[in-house]
């Protein structure tokens, strides 16, 4: 054979590896508003970066003679760019065998894993399968275990991002389960164990994004939604999150954030105001928002330099911290402390959330890991306190006693082991009932804890809060601690891992 006619085989089987299923079933495909795995790389990436490997690993191990017969295997992987910034990627296509698993997709998938790895990069699953190849029973089986192990290992070494665009069924959950983030597209990704007819399981910590349906969500939603999110991450654990500079003042004082906190304690107020007044250009990108949305976690700027946001929302359930937000902000607080992601927490909490159902569901083995993970991270840590810091939340949110760093107060802060009111129904029980007038009596011993106790002054005294602060200041406040704590270096006693109480 010539090199010409080489040259002819080659693009030959070329186009038959880029058909994937073949054009009958790409129209099926976005017949469903579902794009082919190569339109959706197409759209993640920087145009013309995509760098294809193992092409030619074929779907039922046809090769040699039987080349004219050739069809690729279910998973499209390679690498690329995003804002020049290389990844390494795999998409499953839907359209050859329901993008099941098999045991050369699996080989082609912890190749990948294997070089993101290696390399130092991050790593970009999308998932679209009908799980494991039912055909090949263990084999395919041992393939998710293969995936398994290197989701494993890439852990707090590379970020590993999920996009769910489709089905994710049986033992394939575990893979996306374990990775950082997730993206899941509404109306067409699915997470599920035994079948969707039986238990339809997409549990709102896992969803970082919802997207809206349609053949065009990756390039609407999806694609950008992890562009935008890479852009704060560095490439690996060894380096820091990537700069960018910014002509948004660092000196910028807003008159607005004197307003934000309400004078009457049982008010409610959003504190994304503030994170936006607060942040380069207002830009936060919140993660798990529809999940603990009594917690706020995401990713900002300040002065140009990448943060975690950690804070209280307290129009939900008053910023109380319950299970749920204990183990998101656990999570958060982890990952950024895993990738040198500097950790900002705005404070406004009135405690860990009573009542038997939360005791009986474990709130204290729970709120033990939110704790766990900011006493363990060595990152920059900068609190702020806005207004309410009662009890053990106080001490689990990034105070000095965890090694937080720098701890600010807003004047309107109250750092105190319960409100006043609750404080003085204990403390002054016997007086209050052998009153009178106990209502006016009651009154009064409020007013008197509220000047003694509920004032950030009594902590400061003891250095636990390093300064109270002009509210109007905490942008330029926030960017001084951050650049003096650029160089910080902490660590912790040498061991193999924590036992943090999962």
């Amino acid at each position: 054979m010539s090199t010409q006619d080489k040259m002819a085989q080659l693009h030959k089987i070329r186009e038959r590896a880029v058909a994937g299923g073949g054009a009958q079933r790409l129209a099926q495909q976005h017949t469903k508003k579902k794009l082919s795995a190569r339109e959706r790389l197409d759209l993640l990436l920087d145009p013309g970066t995509f760098e294809e490997f193992d092409a030619f690993v074929p779907l039922d191990g046809i090769s040699g003679a039987e080349l004219e017969k050739f069809q690729a295997e279910a998973v499209v992987t390679g690498s690329g760019l995003i804002d020049g910034r290389t990844v390494f990627v795999f998409a499953q296509d839907f359209t050859v065998m329901g993008g099941s698993l098999s045991e050369a997709v699996a080989q082609k998938v912890c190749k990948i894993m294997d070089m993101a790895l290696k390399s130092g990069v991050p790593l970009i699953g999308m998932e679209d399968s009908g799980g494991a190849r039912i055909q090949e029973g263990v084999f395919s089986l041992g393939g998710y275990g293969d995936i398994f192990l290197r989701n494993t290992l890439c852990s707090g070494v590379i970020p590993q991002i999920s996009v769910v665009m489709g089905p994710c069924a049986g033992g394939a959950v575990y893979s996306p389960a374990i990775t950082d983030f997730i993206f899941m597209v509404k109306g067409s990704g699915q997470m599920y164990i035994t079948g969707p007819d039986v238990i339809k399981t997409v549990t709102s910590e896992e969803v970082t994004h919802e997207q809206l349906g349609g053949a065009m969500t990756h390039a609407t939603k999806s694609g950008p939604g992890v562009r935008r999110l890479l852009s704060f991450l560095p490439q690996n654990n060894m380096e820091d999150p990537p700069f960018v500079e910014t002509d948004d003042r660092p000196d910028r004082a807003e008159e607005a954030l004197l307003h934000i906190v309400p004078g009457e304690p049982d008010k409610a107020y959003d504190m994304h105001e503030i994170i936006r007044l607060v942040v380069d250009k207002g830009d936060f990108l919140e993660v798990h928002q529809h999940f603990a949305r009594n917690l706020l976690v995401g990713f900002a700027r300040l002065g140009g330099r990448a943060v975690g946001i950690v804070a209280q929302q307290p129009n939900y359930y008053a910023g109380v911290i319950d299970i749920d937000a204990s183990v998101k902000g656990a999570r958060f607080v982890r990952f950024c402390d895993a990738f040198n992601i500097p950790l900002v927490t705005l404070v406004d909490t009135p405690g860990f959330m009573p009542g038997t159902d939360q005791e009986h569901k474990g709130i204290i083995r729970h709120g033990a890991k939110f704790l766990f993970a900011y006493a363990e991270a060595t990152v920059p840590k900068v609190a702020v306190i806005t207004r309410k810091a009662y009890g053990g939340a106080y001490i689990v949110m990034s105070s000095k006693h965890l090694r937080g760093d720098i701890n600010y107060a807003w004047p309107t802060a109250e750092i105190a082991v319960m409100g006043a009111e609750g404080a003085v129904n204990i403390i002054h029980k016997d007086q209050i009932a052998a009153a009178q007038q106990p209502a006016e009596v009651r009154r009064k011993l409020t007013e008197e804890y509220e000047a003694r106790f509920a004032n950030p002054y009594v902590a400061a005294s003891r250095g636990y809060i390093d300064d109270v602060i002009d509210p109007r200041s905490t942008r330029p406040r926030l960017i001084r601690a951050l650049e003096r704590l650029q160089n910080k270096a902490d660590t912790i006693p040498p061991k193999k891992h924590g036992n943090i109480p999962l």
